[in-house]
Parts: C-alpha cells; structure tokens; sequence
C-alpha cells in the first residue's frame, strides 16, 4: 500500500517566463560571451536586482518531496519570499508550506538550505524560515533549519542526503 500523500490536490501555478538555460557543452553556450551582469555593473541597484535574481534562480526549480512540481509553481517560493543582501552577506529564505500541518516542511527547508549552501560563497550567511502563520509547528521547523548542529545531524543521514538529492536534481525544462 502506498503512502497517502499529505496534500493530495496541490494548486499547481504556471511557471514566469525565463530566458534558456545553456550549460557548457551545449551548442549554445559561449563561455566568452558578455554576461548581463558585466553591462549593469556601474548601477548597485541593478547589481542587487541581478543577485536577487541570481539566489532566486538556484532556488525556484527545487522539486517538492511530494509531488512532481516544483516549489515556484506550488507557491511554496515566491520573487518577494527572498532578501539579499550583498554588503552584509546575508540571505533570507521565506517559504509557505501548501498546508498547515505539512509533514515535509522540515524537508523543504532543508532542500532550501543546502541548495544555497552548494551555490553561494560561503560568506554568505542564509537563513531559513517558514512564513508566519502558514505552519502548524512554525517554531519548532524555523528552530530546527537554522540550528547548525540540526542541520549536520540531518545531513549524516543517507536517507535524507537522497531525498534532498532528488529534490535538487536540476530538470531543465
């Protein structure tokens, strides 16, 4: 007998429009081409905007444990869910769980958290949270995401180091 899923009927959003993904190898990518962020350098305001854009991105195509959708297009991440900023060296995630007594809200997190922690120097300090009032046991997740010695623990285990692998695997789609 399978597990019954915990939200069955998610509301699925369609994904914002993004420009093609090219990774080395493909007959598109030009390691030497000029990159956007080389153009907007003069402007800090428009610096700030490309990396606001730059975690976002690492972020949006993370898939849900449960489902086969990803957190952008459950809602679970949003544009305005994520602050940076660059002159602290600082990142907060703020994620809404689908359901109040989501079961995988600590997975989600900690999809979250490792995602950011493969992906950005680790000058960076980030931040994990549940948004206030969208999860039954919000202090208890917050707690457990942004305790070092939590998150090592949970990363000890096989199980969920492949679950969160799962989760992280890019689709390029």
């Amino acid at each position: 007998m399978s597990p019954a899923l915990i939200n069955a009927n998610p509301v699925v959003y369609e994904k914002k429009e993004r420009p093609v993904r090219t990774r080395p190898g493909d007959a598109a990518f030009d390691e030497y081409a000029t990159e956007l962020i080389d153009q907007l350098e003069f402007d800090c305001i428009c610096i700030w905007f490309v990396l606001f854009l730059m975690f976002l991105h690492h972020i949006r195509d993370i898939k849900d444990p449960e489902h086969p959708y990803s957190l952008e297009e459950l809602k679970v991440i949003t544009e305005d869910a994520v602050e940076v900023d660059d002159k602290r060296s600082y990142v907060r995630v703020t994620f809404t769980p689908t359901v109040e007594h989501c079961s995988m809200a600590t997975i989600i997190g900690l999809c979250l958290r490792v995602k950011l922690m493969r992906s950005l120097p680790s000058r960076f300090k980030v931040d994990i949270k549940v948004a206030p009032g969208t999860h039954a046991t919000e202090d208890a997740v917050n707690k457990q995401l942004n305790d070092k010695e939590r998150v090592a623990a949970a990363l000890e285990n096989p199980n969920l180091v492949d679950m969160v692998d799962e989760c992280l695997t890019p689709s390029f789609e």
